[in-house]
């Protein structure tokens, strides 16, 4: 148990000074996640960058913090190109454990919409892609500990996740190399 909730504690210590470091919440989840169960995959983080802020900045998407952590759980669980027809139905496991981090961060953060989560945490929502307003929203500690904890937390409910169901696992069974 104790080496669990080390591993915890590391999973959340990297995602806040990812976020808190290079920005971008959605990568540095899995960034993060990757560097905890010792996993690298380039293309899934390279195909988060877009995610970030609510989708482009927008933040009328869901969490990048969020996306990052489906990515990651799609990653090791999902369905491949090579069984598109998926007869084994992979794809519901995924659903259901992607299902699974959604409701622990509706726990924790009352939705996985992006601007909801800012008004959340800030009091109020702001459009990323203004320079003013994301001036704002960086003098608000946007990076300083408002978003690193919100990704460190994404990052631990996922890998906490990923431990509970055993997609280790599952992606080692699969004889996919890490």
């Amino acid at each position: 148990m104790e080496d669990r909730d080390k591993l915890l504690q590391e999973a959340y210590r990297l995602g806040f000074e990812y976020e808190r470091t290079f920005r971008g919440c959605s990568q540095c989840v899995i960034a993060a996640i990757q560097d905890t169960i010792g996993i690298k995959e380039d293309s899934v983080f390279k195909s988060a960058t877009g995610f970030a802020g609510g989708i482009g900045l927008s933040g009328i998407g869901p969490c990048g913090a969020f996306s990052g952590g489906v990515m990651v759980l799609s990653h090791l669980v999902g369905r491949e190109r090579s069984n598109f027809s998926d007869p084994e139905r992979i794809r519901f496991k995924c659903f259901d454990v992607s299902k699974k981090l959604l409701d622990k961060f509706v726990a924790e953060f009352g939705t996985i919409v992006c601007r909801d989560i800012q008004c959340r945490i800030f009091g109020r929502p702001y459009y990323l892609r203004d320079p003013d307003e994301f001036k704002k929203f960086h003098d608000a500690g946007a990076h300083d500990e408002k978003c690193p904890d919100v990704v460190g937390k994404a990052v631990r409910m996922a890998v906490e996740l990923i431990m509970d169901q055993g997609l280790l696992d599952i992606f080692a069974a699969k004889g996919t190399t890490a």
